[in-house]
């Protein structure tokens, strides 16, 4: 069935180099995010120019189409176009990958490639699970729901599932991205949390601790693998190493079944016993790391992450410390940990985006800077701020850099009243509930949490409102002119 994107989908497939130069496609809220064999074939200044296209963005290994709200269907016009159902949310085949031409590795580039590909498909999911779980605490706060009753077990064990099973479903998606079985990834995730495995770990089945043919088994501090995050990505990847290189070497008669036997009998030993450990270790020095920064300076902590969040936003950048939030708040769920501080630091954000754009709204006399404001200004309200950065404040550069010194100064003052995330929910109004603590019932956090954003969306509309003019320069006028897509 012919979709009215399918003249973009042939327009982008062209320019990006052909179907034949494309290793691999997903996509998240607002951007195609292609894996390119020859980046230097794509045209990019054409697709820049292209209605319908906010930018382009090349960063982590990706080649990023930034779409807007539309994206979901710009990318199934694509897939369908192009045909590319081998390719699309899958990480590159073997093939692939000898094709493309090698690179000087970048550790952070290849971080951020693989964060971004584990976790781009599950954010609406952890978002949805994280504010059914805030609206939980906030009904059994005010009486409205006995955390005895049936219905709150239920609704719990719907919010709740998504972190107890994350090594379930990142074992999923980081099989796709390293091309691996998924149902190898989603096995060894499951055997990661297997009952019998669990009480091991506890001492229930086995006093003298778990153990492999005489090798001690350590597990994380919190004494199981529930909604870990390193130690499962780590292990996919170790499985797709290793089976590249014996696969073909397997009897095609016995193939189908020895392959996957053989990866996850040597994968999930070596999980338990080397990776787990290992990852569990890195990843706990680098969450006493941020803990020991906002121990010692939180407001440095909250200003720094504040005033840069947009700008690895628009690099793709954030990804990194992701996971860094989401070992934060399993912290704080093990009891050994106090909140998320960089969900904290960087929740303002939004809102300074929305006043900067209101400011720019209410004050341009340009009818296409008028025209693209309203959309990108809902669009950030609810937490997606791509349309207004891309499309608004950053072709005008100073509203930019006003909200980014805005969203830095509310990131300092929210870690200055204490204020953490305990859970993880939506964005911007959405996420407010995520501030209340669940030990405690104390909505503190949310309070200040409210007022923080109401004064950041209030003094970023202020600010750009007295500072910006329209002649500002006509060849940001001119910029933001072709940016009339999809908002």
């Amino acid at each position: 069935m012919a979709s009215k994107y399918d003249g973009l989908a042939r327009i982008i497939l062209q320019n990006v180099g052909g179907k034949s130069n494309i290793v691999s496609l997903t996509h998240c809220v607002t951007r195609l995010r292609f894996t390119l064999k020859d980046e230097s074939k794509a045209q990019t200044d054409v697709l820049k120019e292209t209605d319908g296209i906010v930018t382009v963005i090349q960063s982590g290994g990706q080649y990023m189409v930034v779409i807007g709200n539309q994206v979901p269907d710009v990318y199934k016009a694509v897939v369908a176009v192009g045909h590319l159902d081998a390719v699309a949310d899958a990480g590159a085949s073997e093939a692939d990958n000898n094709d493309k031409p090698k690179e000087k590795f970048n550790p952070l580039n290849a971080f951020i490639s693989i964060v971004t590909a584990v976790f781009t498909p599950c954010l609406a999911y952890l978002s949805a699970c994280g504010i059914l779980k805030g609206l939980l605490t906030i009904i059994t706060y005010f009486g409205l729901l006995s955390t005895t009753s049936g219905a709150y077990t239920i609704l719990y064990a719907l919010a709740d599932s998504f972190f107890y099973f994350m090594p379930v479903l990142l074992g999923y998606t980081a099989a796709k991205r390293f091309g691996l079985p998924v149902m190898e990834g989603l096995i060894i995730g499951c055997t990661m949390l297997y009952p019998t495995v669990l009480k091991g770990a506890l001492g229930t089945s086995f006093p003298d601790g778990l153990e492999f043919f005489g090798l001690p088994v350590s597990m994380p501090p919190s004494g199981d693998y529930s909604a870990s995050v390193i130690p499962i990505i780590c292990a996919v990847a170790f499985a797709a190493f290793i089976e590249k290189f014996y696969r073909d070497r397997v009897p095609s008669a016995i193939r189908v079944f020895a392959v996957p036997f053989i990866t996850m009998v040597i994968t999930v030993p070596l999980t338990f016993l080397v990776i787990g450990p290992v990852a569990s270790i890195i990843a706990n020095l680098l969450n006493a790391f941020f803990v020991w920064l906002a121990a010692t300076n939180s407001v440095l902590l909250g200003l720094v992450v504040g005033g840069l969040w947009q700008i690895l936003v628009m690099f793709g950048l954030h990804w990194a410390i992701v996971p860094l939030s989401i070992m934060n708040m399993q912290s704080f769920v093990q009891g050994i940990g106090d909140g998320d501080t960089i969900g904290a630091s960087m929740f303002a954000t939004t809102f300074a985006q929305t006043g900067a754009v209101l400011a720019i709204w209410l004050k341009t006399k340009n009818a296409k800077t008028k025209s693209l404001s309203v959309p990108a200004m809902i669009s950030s309200f609810v937490g997606v701020t791509e349309p207004a950065i891309y499309g608004i404040t950053l072709p005008k550069k100073l509203p930019f850099y006003l909200s980014c010194v805005v969203s830095a100064l509310a990131g300092a003052v929210m870690l200055a009243f204490g204020v953490r995330r305990y859970q993880s929910g939506g964005s911007a109004i959405f996420g407010y509930v995520a501030f209340v603590n669940p030990n405690t019932g104390d909505i503190s956090g949310m309070v200040t949490a409210i007022v923080v954003s109401l004064v950041s969306l209030v003094a970023s509309f202020v600010i750009v409102y007295l500072t910006y003019h329209d002649d500002a320069g006509k060849k940001a006028e001119k910029e933001a002119a072709a940016l009339e897509s999809d908002l």
